[in-house]
């Protein structure tokens, strides 16, 4: 495998290559040029692409229905992962894939997770010391709990916690980038790709970055990114960081490109945004349990328009004007 291959994926990109290894599976032409542009569109395109034909390789699947049976979700490739059981060779079996998926995407931990949501799905599970943890989109915990301390690992995603009273033993929530110890306190925490991002919404959070010595506690209102290396400077928080709690998002003169990324953590497949509207700044709320509904919001207030090429495929772009 050379480097250009092995290189990891987004999630999203992923998606967007099983949907189309799906459909071409009984495609029409039309739709196999549409995956041709696709496939043209971006270097990362090409190389999800290749990674995924390693892993029907890796497990041995069928073209045709037996294919599309496995690929039709994430869940199903989990559900895979658990059946090869616990020999040696299944332990090769997802040691390799491991390896083909990448630390930072689509992490094994993520499949073999205690707790964990899919894309779109946002769920409530309550601990044992009453602790409230809500696991937003595509999110990942494994709780560990011993006679010490009680400690969350956040694997993927995003979770909104609100500790239990009454237990004297210290709350921590690790991630790759470091450890969070709750001060009594309702907090965010968000894996992102600079790392891990802390929001206090209650009380208190002391914060110590993974390989550095330095900690720092957050107040109500503060939020802060924190790197294995270090932590980000102190920051006013986001206006509705946890309004996705209630299912929805709001953005208060946020770029264009951000909000529909941020969108596009909601629906499977692959949401883009056109380079020429990018920038465009924009305010409001927007639904995420119906992210059609959410995208065409943008309409009446952007020049833009909404351009689906397929099901799962999907780019926010500047606006024509109609032929008379």
């Amino acid at each position: 495998m050379n480097p250009v291959s092995s290189k990891p994926v987004s999630a999203q990109v992923l998606d967007a290559a099983i949907a189309w290894q799906l459909s071409l599976d009984s495609g029409s032409p039309v739709e196999r040029e549409e995956f041709a542009k696709w496939h043209a569109a971006h270097e990362e395109h090409a190389r999800a692409w290749r990674q995924l034909g390693m892993l029907d390789q890796r497990f041995s699947v069928a073209s045709g229905p037996a294919r599309a049976a496995l690929l039709q979700s994430r869940e199903g490739i989990r559900r895979r992962v658990r059946k090869l059981g616990s020999g040696l060779a299944s332990i090769v079996a997802v040691f390799g894939l491991a390896l083909f998926a990448g630390e930072r995407y689509l992490p094994i931990d993520y499949w073999l997770a205690d707790q964990r949501t899919a894309t779109g799905e946002q769920r409530t599970i309550r601990l044992d010391d009453g602790t409230l943890i809500n696991l937003n989109t595509h999110s990942a915990v494994d709780v560990r709990f011993d006679d010490k301390q009680r400690r969350v690992i956040l694997q993927e995603g995003e979770i909104l916690i609100e500790t239990g009273h009454g237990d004297a033993r210290p709350f921590i929530v690790e991630t790759r980038e470091g450890r969070m110890r709750a001060l009594g306190t309702r907090f965010l925490v968000k894996r992102e790709e600079q790392g891990t991002r802390l929001s206090v919404l209650q009380s208190a959070v002391a914060a110590h970055p993974q390989s550095s010595p330095e900690e720092q506690v957050l107040r109500e209102g503060q939020q802060m990114l924190i790197r294995s290396d270090g932590l980000g400077p102190i920051v006013a928080l986001n206006l509705g960081a946890d309004a996705w709690t209630r299912g929805m998002l709001v953005v208060d003169n946020a770029r264009l490109e951000d909000l529909v990324r941020e969108i596009g953590r909601y629906r499977p497949g692959l949401l883009g945004v056109a380079p020429e509207v990018a920038d465009l700044r924009i305010t409001g709320s927007f639904p995420l349990q119906n992210t059609d509904l959410a995208l065409s919001a943008l309409l009446p207030t952007l020049p833009v328009q909404i351009e689906h090429r397929t099901q799962w495929w999907v780019t926010v772009a500047a606006k024509t004007e109609a032929k008379p």
